[in-house]
């Protein structure tokens, strides 16, 4: 076995018990680490801005970063009960201090447009995006703490199995590119393998965890939530390897060894954990 695979195995035997530990503890245990996401997500973001010439106003990007996700929690009723109209002024605020400070220091060679729209971008990407697991770990219905974790793993666990099936299916069937110029390796057979694998999966979660914690959705519904949710995490797949692309790099850091940084291993759950708590909501589930 290669030294990166045993790098692999490791980070993995390690890092899920303790995201469902953490996640059936839930509140500021569960805010704190995705605070330290979020900020970490943020620096490779704009790590890859500098790359490209982009030179965002970092200090305030991980700071906020950080601060969003502990916002959300707040929030909610197990947190503060602040109340979500905070969040929307906070949001206000934030927007005219990173435009302050770059009048302050970007002169116009420095591309401030760019310079300002990167620093917002790293917030909300990667601190703004799985900030959406606090609302399915502190839904407003009477959950209890397994069910909840359980709820939080079900977007996890149909992108986990999507991309090892996308791999697989891509790899024994081959076929032509999915997006040739951004990520050479991916195929469609790939793609439609990985979301119909967890359109299957999806419903047999449900049965052998959801219903345990009398959270009861229909399988025709478990079904679209896997199809969708996978296939909208594997563009997101596609949106940061584009990222990547632009400036030549493979990984975006090596916060994960063996897996590369912390975008590099949310990349799909960016855009999956928001679409799944959409359609949760439309399932009248949280």
């Amino acid at each position: 076995m290669s030294s990166n695979l045993i790098r692999r195995a490791v980070v993995a035997v390690v890092a899920i018990p303790t995201a469902i530990g953490v996640v059936y503890v839930g509140g500021w245990a569960l805010t704190g680490l995705l605070a330290v996401l979020a900020a970490l997500g943020s620096a490779e973001l704009y790590r890859l801005a500098d790359l490209s010439g982009i030179r965002p106003v970092e200090e305030v990007g991980y700071v906020a970063a950080a601060l969003l996700p502990v916002g959300v929690f707040a929030a909610t009723s197990d947190g503060l009960y602040l109340g979500y109209r905070y969040l929307v002024l906070a949001a206000a605020v934030y927007v005219i201090t990173v435009m302050a400070i770059a009048v302050w220091r970007r002169n116009p060679e420095d591309r401030p447009l760019s310079s300002v729209a990167v620093t917002i971008l790293g917030v909300v990407y990667a601190g703004g995006m799985p900030a959406f697991l606090i609302i399915l770990r502190h839904p407003p219905g009477p959950l209890t703490a397994w069910g909840a974790t359980w709820l939080v793993f079900l977007p996890l666990a149909v992108v986990w199995i999507c991309d090892s099936m996308a791999m697989a299916g891509g790899s024994a069937i081959g076929g032509p590119k999915l997006a040739a110029v951004v990520s050479p390796n991916k195929t469609w057979a790939g793609f439609i393998t990985g979301s119909v694998a967890a359109g299957i999966v999806a419903p047999i979660y449900g049965v052998v965890l959801l219903e345990r914690f009398d959270i009861s959705l229909h399988a025709w519904q478990l079904v679209v939530f896997g199809v969708i949710v996978a296939t909208v995490g594997q563009v997101g797949d596609l949106a940061e390897s584009l990222f990547k692309r632009e400036v030549g790099v493979k990984d975006s850091g090596t916060a994960f060894p063996g897996h590369g940084g912390v975008l590099d291993r949310l990349d799909s759950l960016y855009w999956a954990i928001p679409v799944a708590v959409i359609l949760l909501i439309l399932y009248d589930v949280i």
